[in-house]
């Protein structure tokens, strides 16, 4: 059994299953969904802050008075089809999701006890969100399901006063935050809890290590459930499950722990914005880049869309996600189930990242841009005359190669026309018996 220490709770082997994903949807949805405007943030940045574009945006559009609670009714989800978006989140390739059960604003997606009318059961869309999307992911794909959850909220009064004391008094995680989190594993048995938000207090106030200790030993999914490193000040990219150590996190290295690059499609928020333009979002380019590097590194990449307050994935994610998916399809291999190498990326040639398959002994060499001349040349590999193949994924014919010393090869590129080529951005050579 685990003891309630992060001595005792770092040394759990994190469930293979979450290694072998490599790839997950992130979906920001909330009350910030309605606003829609700047971020996810919205309503700390209006309120507290006092950000001028914000102030002005609802000065312009909304009456005077209008409080950011009068938001929760027009949070409406009234497009939202769970059976539609756990289609696309299987399309994409994705092996798990993870839906925000409750941001900063203290809005939990499912009626939760705990969230009195500020809750989508009894506010908005008057259904439970969580409940919905869970269902039909299990009914209709293999993902494994996840919840986010925010430890603080910004304006709660027992929040604020809490802080107010010094963290001395624990009003707050004793009576909203702890017990939402029992209540969401305990109801909707997730496989990923992705916690954020310290609000600046220790692990201590929030019990972190208590909560971890039940779910590692006691909760209905003790064996399979990973966790990350947001548990309290101090804690990210230190304790936990995997580690996240910052959003958007790339170290393009090597880590001695399981970590996650959590990043985002639309590169200004986490949360629809109908102020973003075209030029705001990856392209898919970027999106397979991201991943190839994320996974040669021993990562995983979190991938986060924002659907809109009427429930509706929007297209330009939509087209992401099925993009990716189309690549996966041909270069999954290359992707799922791999472990790192012993280079990540190539010494002679940038831009080509590599990957291991241990069960048949393949070396994987994404590569993001095809070379002009037609041939590749690699530093990495030692290849052996006579055994050592070479297969482009989504290709059937195998390439020919030359060795370059000790150390290094070139392999002759198929003469492809761009609609015979297997996919658009980034391919894989498969080498054997390297």
């Amino acid at each position: 059994r685990y003891e309630p220490t992060w001595d005792s709770l770092d040394a759990r082997p994190l469930p293979a299953w979450f290694d072998e994903a490599k790839f997950g949807v992130f979906i920001h949805w909330g009350v910030f969904s309605v606003p829609s405007f700047g971020s996810e943030w919205f309503w700390w940045y209006w309120q507290k802050e006092k950000r001028e574009p914000y102030v002005k945006f609802m000065d312009t559009n909304y009456p005077p008075g209008f409080s950011y609670e009068d938001f929760g009714p027009l949070f409406t989800a009234e497009f939202f089809d769970p059976n539609q978006w756990a289609d696309i989140l299987k399309d994409s390739g994705a092996k798990y999701v993870v839906l925000t059960s409750k941001h900063h604003e203290g809005f939990t997606l499912w009626g939760s006890k705990y969230s009195w009318n500020w809750n989508a059961v009894d506010v908005g869309p008057k259904r439970d969100l969580v409940a919905e999307l869970a269902t039909s992911v299990r009914n209709r794909t293999d993902l494994h399901f996840g919840l986010y959850h925010s430890l603080f909220e910004w304006f709660n009064p027992l929040f604020l006063e809490d802080a107010s004391n010094a963290f001395k008094t624990r009003k707050f995680p004793t009576s909203k935050s702890l017990p939402e989190l029992y209540e969401i594993v305990t109801k909707y048995q997730p496989e990923i809890i992705w916690s954020d938000g310290d609000g600046n207090a220790p692990d201590t106030y929030w019990n972190s290590t208590g909560f971890l200790a039940w779910l590692y030993n006691d909760s209905p999914v003790r064996d399979t459930v990973v966790t990350n490193d947001r548990w309290g000040a101090g804690s990210i990219c230190a304790h936990g499950g995997f580690y996240t150590c910052s959003d958007r996190y790339n170290p393009g290295r090597l880590l001695a722990r399981k970590w996650e690059n959590c990043m985002t499609i639309d590169r200004r928020s986490w949360g629809y914005r109908r102020d973003a333009r075209l030029t705001d979002y990856l392209a898919i380019e970027d999106l397979v880049k991201q991943l190839a590097e994320t996974v040669s590194c021993g990562g995983n990449l979190l991938m986060n869309i924002g659907p809109t307050h009427d429930g509706r994935i929007p297209v330009v994610f939509e087209e992401r996600l099925r993009q990716l998916g189309a690549w996966l399809e041909v270069n999954g291999e290359a992707i799922y189930g791999t472990k790192p190498w012993r280079a990540q990326n190539d010494t002679a040639t940038p831009g080509v990242w590599y990957t291991f398959s241990p069960e048949e002994g393949k070396v994987n060499a994404i590569f993001l841009s095809w070379p002009v001349s037609g041939v590749l040349e690699l530093g990495e590999p030692r290849p052996k005359l006579g055994e050592t193949q070479v297969k482009l994924a989504g290709y059937m014919e195998l390439l020919k190669w030359v060795a370059l010393g000790e150390k290094g090869m070139v392999i002759a590129l198929p003469q492809l026309t761009p609609q015979q080529l297997p996919c658009q951005w980034g391919w894989t050579l498969q080498l054997t018996d390297i």
